[in-house]
């Protein structure tokens, strides 16, 4: 994980926000008719999510996951497994899912909907009975998700008269999910059955009701995007332990007293907000996964050094944006500047050249107020080295300025955006709330041009404290290790070590005006042999 992106007590979205994600249990009705035209989007949407969730670094969004079907009798795919290194096994689970047969017993029995709830809950007491002491499981109850073509409103009929006497302390939430069809393609729907589908409003579409025993009945299209969306719901913080964020305005003068606007004892409006992700960053992907061109640094764009065979980078332009048709929350990263090129290399006319063609690219940008959509395509040596899939791709936005430069700045993919559905409100706000915002407003500074630089977050102090208490702390742990060695040495007094044999050997005579001094010969070893006669003749000779 990129240290800048790595979680610590100063960020906003802190991993303890998903201490309490609950374990997921997916029911599916893949009852005929209508399996055989929603097995291919629903299983291509599942084999996408559980891939993402299995790969993703970090707190578990996904802790555990289960998964059950419902025809002609209720079967459960997949026990509770853990989510996070389990890819293989979750895999396996999705093609049981789309092997399983398109046609044959159409009738659907009345209780297998609520069995199936039943089972979820009493398999998750069992597994929390037998789970171990440092498991990552820290929720205590889970979240159902009911996925049927029938009517949702029968289901939910069918579920409240079913449950109604259930104990379901662990079931923190229930959710039923109709996918709508075509059924003028589906044909007849058959007789023994929990009702057909009604057709729904507009209105309907998108929105999630709260029906009988607080369970969520929600309509969505057949399409793999659209599922897939549906699963990434799950990727969010669920726990609503606690808001997130206090942001605080200026206090609002409208309805104080003298005695409190003269003291200073006013308080400042405060407004409690959650925070929601809107894509998920690809910091969180495995070290392997290469997005192709970031714009953390410069150097994520710098060739090679001498010596090494390399091209420049290639962004090809693929599409042309209306600038007020880009939504800000899909940007990422860090931003940075392109200009024309000044490499000594090229020759004078081709600079002048691209020089002007850069110049009228910034122009008609800005006339036709456009963005550039580019894509990054790896080089040649990237796609010459073999790796488990294909090549990934990345794509940026390129925006226009006054200046002679384009601004570069990565734009999420399908595969990292996370469902985020804002209503637009199109009522005002009461009369009391909106008057004191605007006055507790009126009471700040407006510029009308923002600069960085009248901003200071005191970072080169707090970097100049942080490296002298390292370069203190380097200073004392060294003076304590030679105090420690200082110490080990004065315990432990110099001695010959016994058991050893010690000689002292005569010299041999560089020259013969050379004078050594007497040595003294002794011998411990007790099978020392004794000098020879002649080698104490030329002993003697030379002493």
């Amino acid at each position: 994980m990129n240290v800048r992106n790595r979680p610590g007590s100063g960020q906003l979205c802190c991993p303890s926000n998903f201490y309490r994600q609950p374990p997921r249990i997916l029911i599916v009705d893949t009852s005929p008719p209508w399996w055989s035209h929603i097995c291919s989007s629903l299983c291509e949407a599942l084999d996408n999510f559980l891939t993402m969730a299995c790969s993703l670094e970090g707190p578990y969004r996904l802790p555990l996951f289960s998964l059950y079907t419902v025809n002609s009798h209720l079967e459960c795919l997949l026990p509770f497994v853990q989510v996070k290194g389990n890819l293989v096994r979750l895999r396996s689970c999705v093609e049981e899912l789309r092997s399983v047969p398109w046609e044959g017993c159409t009738q659907l029995l009345g209780g297998l909907f609520k069995q199936a709830v039943r089972d979820s809950v009493l398999q998750f007491k069992q597994y929390m009975h037998h789970i171990s002491v440092g498991s990552q499981i820290n929720s205590s109850s889970i979240e159902v998700t009911i996925l049927t073509c029938r009517s949702g409103q029968a289901v939910v009929k069918h579920l409240e008269d079913g449950l109604k006497d259930t104990d379901l302390g662990n079931l923190q939430r229930l959710q039923v999910i109709q996918i709508n069809l075509d059924w003028s393609l589906v044909g007849e729907e058959p007789k023994q059955s929990l009702g057909r589908p009604c057709s729904p409003g507009l209105g309907d579409l998108q929105d999630s009701q709260m029906l009988g025993m607080e369970i969520d009945l929600q309509q969505v299209e057949n399409d793999s995007v659209t599922l897939e969306n549906m699963f990434k719901v799950w990727l969010h913080e669920q726990s609503g332990y606690r808001e997130h964020i206090h942001l605080l305005l200026p206090p609002s003068l409208q309805g104080c007293s003298s005695d409190l606007m003269s003291s200073g004892r006013t308080k400042p409006v405060c407004l409690k907000c959650d925070l929601q992700e809107r894509l998920l960053s690809p910091t969180l992907l495995p070290g392997s996964i290469d997005l192709g061109a970031k714009t953390e640094t410069i150097l994520d764009f710098l060739l090679p050094s001498k010596g090494q065979s390399a091209h420049p980078h290639k962004l090809v332009a693929v599409r042309a944006l209306k600038s007020e048709g880009v939504c800000e929350s899909v940007l990422y990263g860090l931003p940075l500047i392109m200009k024309p090129t000044s490499c000594w290399q090229l020759d004078w006319e081709e600079m002048e050249t691209n020089l002007q063609h850069f110049h009228a690219l910034c122009h008609v940008l800005r006339g036709r107020d456009w963005f550039l959509l580019v894509r990054y395509e790896p080089s040649l040596s990237a796609r010459a080295v073999p790796s488990s899939g294909p090549a990934l791709f990345s794509y940026h936005l390129l925006q226009p300025s006054p200046s002679l430069s384009l601004l570069l700045k990565p734009v999420a993919a399908r595969e990292l955006l996370l469902p985020c559905h804002m209503p637009i409100v199109s009522e005002d706000p009461p009369e009391g709330p909106l008057a004191r915002i605007q006055d507790s407003l009126s009471q700040l500074e407006e510029d009308s041009v923002f600069s960085p630089l009248s901003l200071t977050t005191n970072m080169y102090a707090h970097l100049r404290g942080l490296l002298t208490q390292r370069s203190y702390c380097k200073l004392q742990r060294r003076e304590q290790h030679h105090a420690h060695q200082g110490q080990l040495s004065r315990q432990q007094p110099s001695r010959q070590p016994q058991g050893r044999a010690r000689a002292t050997v005569a010299p041999f005579p560089a020259s013969s005006a050379l004078k050594v001094s007497r040595p003294q010969l002794t011998m411990n070893r007790p099978h020392a042999q004794c000098v020879c006669a002649d080698e104490k003749e030329d002993l003697s000779q030379v002493l």
